[in-house]
This record gives structure tokens, sequence and C-alpha cells, in this order.
């Protein structure tokens, strides 16, 4: 995947999460089971506490279902 910096500058500022901490994320989900609830968990609390946002668990089960489903967007912009 070839992503521009102006990718990573909208990110950065919706999420004050930077470029390497983001690619960091990126490599470590390309080796786990993105099908595993358990390993989907660990990134969504991860990503929660990389951003300061709470999850609930609602909202957790929510995306585990998603991802495990195969509805989210393959389209990366799409996502903002």
């Amino acid at each position: 995947m070839n992503l521009s910096d102006g990718f990573f500058n909208k990110v950065e500022k919706k999420t004050n999460v930077g470029k390497q901490t983001i690619l960091d994320l990126a490599n470590k989900l390309q080796q786990s089971d993105m099908k595993s609830e358990k390993t989907l968990r660990e990134v969504i609390q991860e990503l929660g506490k990389m951003t300061g946002k709470e999850v609930s668990k609602e909202k957790e089960d929510k995306i585990i279902k998603a991802v495990i489903n195969d509805e989210v967007p393959k389209d990366i912009d799409k996502l903002f």
C-alpha cells in the first residue's frame, strides 16, 4: 500500500497519531489474524489508547462483527 503524506496528515489531524505509529500498527496487523476476535479486541483497545478515545463494549462488538463479516470498505478513502 502506497499512501501519501497527505493521507497521514489527515489521519494525524483527526487522531493525533503520527505516521510512524500508524505504520508500526499496520505492520503488526499484517502479521495478525484479522478474523480472530481476540486479535481484533486487542487492536481496537490499542487504537483507543493511542487516540485517547474510549471504545464502548457495544461499539467494539459492532466493529468486530463488521470486520469478521467483511463489511468494512475496501477503499480506504471511504473511511474519511
